[in-house]
């Protein structure tokens, strides 16, 4: 099968829908498949030799508490009709298609198999709201809907209409299980690991900063490594000259660095407040071994069997998430248990099992024999003319710059 993947998100920077697309993308290959894919970029150098089509670069917008692509206009929509000539899909997949960008362009512009999948989870977008009833014409050309979660697919039946199956994320449980861990691993140093945005709220990472000041009452040597992307010197302030000497930063890592980092810390802490459609980040760490403590979100409590896989608390709540890591800091057998439990939890989301079940609503779009994909004989500028012009549509200026 031929197959075309779009991704509306910057390639070259580190996001949950880029290494989702990236994943999917080897995944398919390694099955058989002829897979492209198309995505902005903020340079074209940034992007791989093969089957990766620069769609341009694309401005960031504040989008489900976080930034998100915007990338509109005659060029990105005369790159997308050319890529989709070129491929000649049997289906293609976009992914996010709702907020202005090269998956909502493929939607208006192509016909035929379409598959999406919505992976934001946020129930109150005045985005959304506005934006929706726009697009919902686009929209209704997908053939086939997939949501990341159940949270994820009620915020695209409130806001964009029709229903999705409900297909999680994937994690390369190998990768993760087995290699070696952090040169700066100590087993006899109790360890909590975060990884995230350290200066976006919503990843809650001064909750857990709070909670440790509790910890490290309990437990005097423990300490606390921050891995992702932030400004450093807003996190010395934050961490305070008290904690100074139990948070080491880690920057950001690579893909090796990031299992190496999972395997090397005795807790894993996901404090994050809101915006979670899923939790791929507590996949890796159950593949790695790594109990979890996590934020008592909808899609975190789904990700851990309701708890079963990992310790929940109540978001926000720096007293709770304290007790409940210096509860596993002191616990080694329970922490054992954790980790077997998340053990068999991730197994089932797995690469290897996710990426057939979307191979299932492909060829369901898609039927052997089938005229595949192509580019409509609508006139782009008249397209795009009827976004401009739409009522409530929040990006209408932007389009004619």
């Amino acid at each position: 099968m031929r197959i075309g993947l779009v991704c509306p998100y910057q390639w070259d920077v580190p996001g949950g829908v880029q290494y989702h697309v990236r994943d999917l993308a080897e995944t398919l290959r390694e099955l058989g498949h002829h897979v492209e894919v198309l995505t902005p970029a903020e340079h074209e150098e940034n992007l791989p030799a093969e089957h990766v089509t620069w769609a341009g670069r694309a401005v960031p917008v504040p989008y489900n508490g976080s930034m998100a692509s915007f990338q509109f206009g005659l060029v990105s929509a005369a790159r997308v009709r050319r890529w989709l000539r070129d491929g000649a899909f049997d289906v293609v997949h976009v992914h996010e298609p709702a907020p202005p960008s090269a998956s909502l362009l493929v939607c208006m512009i192509a016909d035929g198999p379409l598959v999406a999948t919505f992976h934001a989870a946020t129930t109150r977008s005045k985005f959304l709201a506005a934006w929706g009833p726009v697009v919902r014409p686009w929209l209704e050309k997908i053939s086939g809907r997939i949501a990341v979660s159940d949270f994820a697919r009620r915020v695209q039946v409130e806001h964009l209409g029709g229903d999705a199956v409900v297909i999680p994320n994937g994690v390369h449980v190998p990768a993760f299980a087995e290699g070696p861990r952090l040169a700066i691993h100590d087993p006899a140093v109790p360890t909590i690991g975060f990884l995230g945005r350290y200066d976006e709220p919503r990843k809650g990472l001064p909750v857990l900063l709070e909670a440790l000041r509790q910890v490290v009452r309990a437990h005097p040597d423990a300490r606390l490594l921050v891995a992702g992307r932030g400004d450093p010197d807003a996190l010395a302030a934050l961490v305070g000259e008290d904690l100074r000497r139990h948070v080491t930063l880690l920057g950001e890592l690579t893909e090796q660095d990031k299992a190496a980092f999972l395997r090397s810390v005795d807790v894993y802490c996901a404090p994050n407040l809101l915006g979670e459609s899923f939790g791929v980040i507590l996949l890796e760490a159950m593949a790695s071994g790594a109990p979890v403590v996590a934020s008592d979100l909808d899609a975190f409590g789904r990700v851990l069997a309701g708890g079963t896989a990992g310790v929940l608390v109540p978001r926000g709540d720096a007293d709770a998430l304290a007790t409940a890591v210096s509860g596993l800091l002191a616990d080694p057998g329970r922490r054992a248990e954790l980790t077997a439990a998340g053990r068999a939890v991730v197994a089932e989301y797995d690469w290897s099992v996710v990426a057939q079940r979307i191979l299932t609503v492909y060829e369901t779009v898609a039927p052997p024999g089938g005229a595949g994909v192509t580019g409509s004989a609508a006139d782009d500028a008249a397209l795009l003319g009827d976004v401009a012009g739409a009522p409530h549509g929040p990006f209408r200026r932007r389009v004619h710059r």
